[in-house]
This record gives C-alpha cells, structure tokens and sequence, in this order.
C-alpha cells in the first residue's frame, strides 16, 4: 500500500511539473511573438505573408536625422527580427503575374537614355532569397540584364526561389556553370566569371558589367548610374594598388583548399611551397572582388590567352579575385586600360563599393550606427543620408536582422529618384 501511494505521489509531482513546465513555455512563446517583427519585401501593395511594422516609418524623417524617427528605427531594432524565408520566397514567387505586380516591376520608370545604355550584373549569392530579391527589385530595369549564381551548397529552397526569379523575367537567367564556392578561393572567382561568359553571349549589347554579392545594396537610380557610367568614357572602374609585403604572401606562396574548424568550413591554408612568379612578367596589384567592366575588357579576360594563363597560375593564391581583377586592368593594351603609372585606386577613389572598416571609422567615416561583423559595418538607418550623399554607387554590408529600417528607406528613396528624374525628362 505504501508503494503504491509513493507511486502515485510521484506521478502527481511529475504532472504538476509537467504543467508548469508548459505554462513557461506557453507564456515565453507569446512573450516572443509579441517581441517580433516579421519583415515583408518593401512595396507590397497587399498583405501575402504577415504584418509589415516598417509602414509607420518615415523615410524622409530618418534622412533628415530626427532623433524621433531615429529612436523608432532602434526600438525596431530591439525586437526579434524575423525575415521572410526561402520557403516563402518560393511561394510568393512562384505566380509570376501576381509576384510582379505586388513588387511593382511593371511599374519601373526608364529614360531613352537608359534604354540605350543596358547594364549587365552578376549576382554570386547563396542565401536569404528575401534579401537577394530586395536586391534585384531595386536594381531591376527591363533593358539591364542580371546573371544569378547560387552555390552548390545553397539550401533547396533558396535555389527554388532563384530558379523562380529567372522563371518569372526575360532578361533574369542562372548561370549556366554552378561552383561550390569556398571563401577565398579561386571558386569565387570562378562564379564571377562563369557569369561574365554567359553575360557575353546573351543577345543584350551591354555596355558595362557590374558584380553584386548578397549583402550589396545600390545607393544610386539606375537613371544616375547610367550618368556615372557614361563619364568613365570606356575606362573601367575597380580598386587595383600596389601590394604590401603582407599582401605579397598571398600570391607568393601556394595554398590548399582544407576543412578549418571555424565558419568557412574549408578555406585555403598556406603551404611552405614558393610559387613561381606570375607569367608574362606580370606587374602584381591588388583590390577587391567588386568590379564596373565594360564589354571590351570582359572580352578580352575570356579569349586572350595571357589573361587566361593568369588565371591558371591563380588558380591555388589566396583570395585570387583581389588580385586578377585589379592586377588585369594595369595590363598594358588592355580594353579601358588603367597605367600601372597610375597612383594606387583604393576602395575610397574607386566608387564601385563602399565598406565601412571599423578601424577606419572616425577617421574616414562617421561611425557605424548599425553593428560590426569581421571589422565591417552593418549599416543603420542614422547613416541613410551619409550613404545616400557619399558619392559611391553600392554599399556592402546590409542586414535586415541587424537594421531593416535602413534597406526599407534605401528602396523607397531610390524608387523616388528614379521616378523624380524620368519624369524630368518626360516634362
């Protein structure tokens, strides 16, 4: 008798743990749910997923910098931010006529003179299918052209969403060669320039190429970057300066792709064997991954054998897409030639990129409002002016977790400039 009224004294405590156990867990869930935010594409005209909070900010407040607005972008900030994912991505996407009028591509204002100047892009992605449509919608006119590549690695879902996104666009397509992209190796290159290929052989007469990755954001209309490219007048934009001797050791020496314990999982590792200089003689610079290239220079890279031997021996340097790019465009003969004569091109003179770096802050730039990931800013929304009148024509990074009130009011100034300046010239 007594084992059995233990028993049932211990099954009693057990269900009332039990209860309590999942009232906490009842309470914390509503907690977090009424703590989240649930992000929608900006410029949905009617609700397809779940409530957009940003409605009630006002974008020309945040570029004014009043603190009341300012504090409503942090307190946004505070919240749980929950992104659309890829599934959803997927399903929004997958009725073409519905997903474009809802993101209003079929209402994008173009000039004449953007019409007769196309621009091509290559989009090396592999996550976040809500960031890299919000990409494409503010880059989108229909004369451009834009090349997706996603990573072998990338989740089904995600490829799903890009397959969705060149499904629904003539003039949006998927690289037709996909890499298992690894960070800082000759893969990354590789997307680039798998992209560049197909680029060449579509039948739009492109005048320059541009390459995004997915925390990118444009910070000019295409109205104003068509203006930009034109003043280059057939010169190629990019960073390309001469190495130091830390830099040196990137190309000097050869490395192996090898599994790392930390986030990249595999990354190239230095080895102990010397590499032998760069054929032709070559005059080594280095920059970045990020390009403006006209047609003519694109060419050349594909078909001449120096360019295509120089990214043989490339093939095993760490980080080879900051030193092909910005060593090929000193090349003497080459289409928009940049003299080796010339002073170093840095990420401050090129405007093809702005990256905040966190120990350049104070000193070359206003201090990051957003946070830091690896040294690099995450935009807020108190930098949206700066970003808007600094002169550069994309920015890296953005994260809609991190600040979405920054991209919301990116999307929604840009929108208004293009439609402003085509209406000008209607007027």
């Amino acid at each position: 008798m007594k084992r059995r009224c233990a028993i049932l004294h211990w099954l009693r405590c057990k269900f009332y743990v039990f209860v309590v156990s999942l009232l906490v867990v009842l309470v914390y869930r509503n907690i977090s749910l009424d703590n989240s935010i649930y992000i929608e594409p900006y410029g949905v005209k009617q609700r397809s997923l779940k409530p957009q909070p940003l409605n009630g900010i006002n974008c020309t407040a945040i570029y004014e910098l009043e603190p009341v607005e300012i504090g409503k972008s942090l307190e946004i900030r505070r919240k749980n931010i929950v992104e659309v994912d890829d599934k959803s991505i997927v399903s929004f996407t997958a009725d073409c006529k519905n997903y474009i009028e809802k993101r209003g591509y079929n209402e994008i204002f173009v000039t004449d003179e953007e019409c007769s100047f196309p621009v091509a892009y290559s989009l090396v992605v592999h996550k976040n299918s809500a960031m890299v449509e919000r990409i494409l919608r503010a880059i989108y006119t229909p004369q451009n052209i834009y090349c997706i590549h996603y990573d072998q690695k990338s989740s089904k879902d995600f490829i799903a969403a890009m397959k969705n996104l060149e499904k629904c666009f003539p003039n949006v397509f998927i690289a037709s060669k996909i890499e298992s992209v690894h960070y800082a190796h000759i893969t990354r290159l590789n997307a680039d320039l798998n992209c560049l290929s197909d680029l060449l052989n579509s039948e739009v007469k492109w005048k320059y190429a541009i390459n995004l990755c997915g925390q990118d954001f444009p910070l000019k209309s295409n109205y104003e970057l068509v203006a930009e490219l034109k003043k280059l007048n057939g010169a190629n934009m990019l960073e390309s300066s001469r190495p130091s001797e830390l830099k040196r050791q990137r190309f000097q020496f050869q490395y192996e792709l090898k599994d790392v314990s930390y986030e990249y999982h595999k990354m190239p590792v230095k080895t102990s064997n010397a590499k032998d200089p760069p054929p032709y003689d070559i005059e080594m610079f280095v920059g970045s991954a990020y390009f403006v290239l006209t047609q003519d220079f694109v060419t050349y890279i594909m078909n001449n054998q120096l360019a295509k031997d120089f990214l043989q021996w490339s093939a095993d340097t760490y980080s080879p897409d900051e030193h092909f790019w910005a060593t090929m465009a000193r090349v003497p003969g080459v289409p928009g030639e940049l003299q080796r004569s010339e002073p170093d091109v840095s990420d401050i003179k090129s405007r093809t990129r702005l990256v905040k770096w966190k120990y350049l802050e104070i000193r070359l730039y206003p201090q990051c409002t957003g946070a830091h990931r690896r040294s690099v800013c995450i935009y807020g929304a108190a930098e949206l002016r700066w970003l808007l009148e600094d002169g550069h024509w994309f920015a890296n990074k953005f994260d809609p977790k991190v600040d979405p009130v920054i991209i919301k009011c990116l999307e929604e100034k840009l929108e208004e400039k293009q439609r402003q300046q085509c209406l000008k010239r209607v007027s």
